[in-house]
């Protein structure tokens, strides 16, 4: 498995391309949100350069709940619009911020991540969570990235049953 940054020859489009084609088959005969999930987090983590967190966060009432992740501890707990997750879950918009110590109201949870890019999971019109990565490196996230980025979640979404609760 290659990297986004590391493939020999494709565009970062093309790698993403074929990133989700291996996560697609990776998701395939598994239907359970949380096993999905877990699994995903993990792939983005080995196959996207330069990450320091990757995972989830699941709407639970007006906040979001710490779900499967690859990283160090993170907050467990962030209430709707506050940082960058919060702000993704209200405006059920990708939220792709080049400096977090720059944004009004980030959450540190790992003073060593700079930058960030945060995917609202929504399956029809109704917000499941968000797919959280942090970056090291200021201005990690390209818009090339976001795009395959949103791919991943499209295929996730499509691969798992979100009719789950606790």
């Amino acid at each position: 498995m290659f990297t986004i940054e590391t493939h020999p020859t494709a565009s970062v489009e093309e790698s993403y391309r074929e990133l989700n084609t291996q996560l697609a088959a990776l998701l395939s005969g598994e239907r359970d949100l949380i096993c999905n999930a877990a699994q995903f987090s993990a792939f983005v983590m080995q196959t996207v350069a330069d990450l320091n967190w990757s995972g989830f966060y699941f709407a639970r009432g007006e906040e979001l709940v710490l779900g499967p992740y690859v990283g160090k501890v993170a907050c467990t707990r962030i209430p709707f619009g506050r940082g960058v997750c919060g702000k993704a879950a209200t405006a059920l918009q990708t939220q792709r911020i080049e400096d977090v110590h720059a944004f009004e109201g980030h959450i540190a949870c790992d003073a060593a991540s700079a930058s960030e890019v945060v995917i609202p999971v929504v399956v029809d019109g109704k917000l499941i969570g968000v797919f959280d990565m942090d970056s090291p490196k200021v201005g990690r996230f390209s818009e090339a990235d976001q795009v395959g980025l949103e791919s991943f979640v499209s295929t996730f979404i499509a691969a798992t049953d979100m009719n789950w609760s606790i």
